[in-house]
């Protein structure tokens, strides 16, 4: 394509807000997809992404490319409440391969009614580490594919930090297969196994998680509403919670999603609530 071809009437939308209002949104989307997927090589495809158990970098991801996240969320429990804080960098190093690390706090408080010995000691739960390959990605079929692995090393609570430092280890293999149908309907499969040991007890944990996601996009941004579930398989049991959630540019290079979180199965868990602030520094 003729660079002039394909800038020219980017600008010229730009430059007039009367001509821009004119275009049709299939107009504005087509344009906006075209600036993400075409920009340079290699491909990649415009993808939403969930807010709750987000991917470790964008499907497709190209050499530079980083983001930082900061997460808050407050989960209602039935003995006591917890809040989460998160911290996360991911970047990539080189094309279609993402890295991240992040530390993720739990922090607890016990309700009005409720006695303080039931409450579990703050804590830094761990320090993960993951990376991400994108093996497949195809703009005509608006599909892409990626394994990852994500390294967790669990950590003691405040009251004994320490004392052991490592406390155990979750290993967690997992596929991504997301396709974007039409122009502005998304959907996302994440799923693997987590397996977790205890380095005190010698215990061995298994659990699979199937989390799926459906979103639309707005037409000409990357702002969406959609609805995540997340779904975890254990031995005799079944956890499920349903995520309606929403992201939204609130500056250049700066988002912020929020996610609410209804259990529709899970035991001693009530309704939760969570923001993330992403900002993806220009590169």
């Amino acid at each position: 394509m003729n660079i002039l071809n394909k800038w020219v009437p980017m600008l010229l939308l730009a430059s007039t807000a009367p001509a821009w209002a004119q275009v049709s949104e299939a107009e504005r989307d087509s344009l906006f997809i075209q600036e993400v997927e075409e920009q340079k090589a290699p491909a990649k495809v415009l993808h939403a992404e969930p807010l709750y158990i987000d991917l470790i970098r964008d499907l497709g991801a190209r050499k530079g490319e980083r983001e930082w996240n900061l997460g808050l969320g407050l989960t209602d429990n039935l003995s006591y409440d917890s809040y989460e804080a998160l911290i996360e960098y991911e970047w990539a190093p080189v094309d279609r391969l993402g890295l991240e690390v992040e530390l993720p706090f739990t922090f607890f408080t016990a309700g009005a009614k409720r006695e303080q010995g039931e409450v579990p000691s703050n804590r830094l739960n761990s320090v993960k580490v993951a990376a991400q390959w994108s093996f497949f990605v195809n703009e005509k079929m608006a599909t892409s594919m990626a394994l990852g692995y994500i390294n967790e090393f669990e950590l003691s609570d405040f009251g004994s930090f320490g004392n052991p430092l490592i406390t155990g280890n979750v290993y967690n293999p997992f596929l991504v297969v997301a396709k974007r149908w039409c122009r502005n309907y998304h959907s996302l499969v994440y799923t693997g196994p987590v397996i977790g040991q205890d380095f005190n007890s010698k215990d061995w944990h298994y659990a699979y998680d199937v989390n799926t996601s459906f979103h639309y996009m707005i037409p000409g941004t990357r702002n969406f509403i959609g609805m995540e579930v997340n779904k975890t398989f254990e031995e005799n049991d079944f956890n499920m919670t349903l995520r309606p959630q929403m992201r939204v540019g609130i500056a250049d290079h700066l988002m912020v999603g929020i996610v609410g979180g209804i259990p529709v199965s899970r035991e001693g868990e009530r309704l939760s609530s969570f923001i993330r602030l992403i900002w993806e520094p220009p590169h």
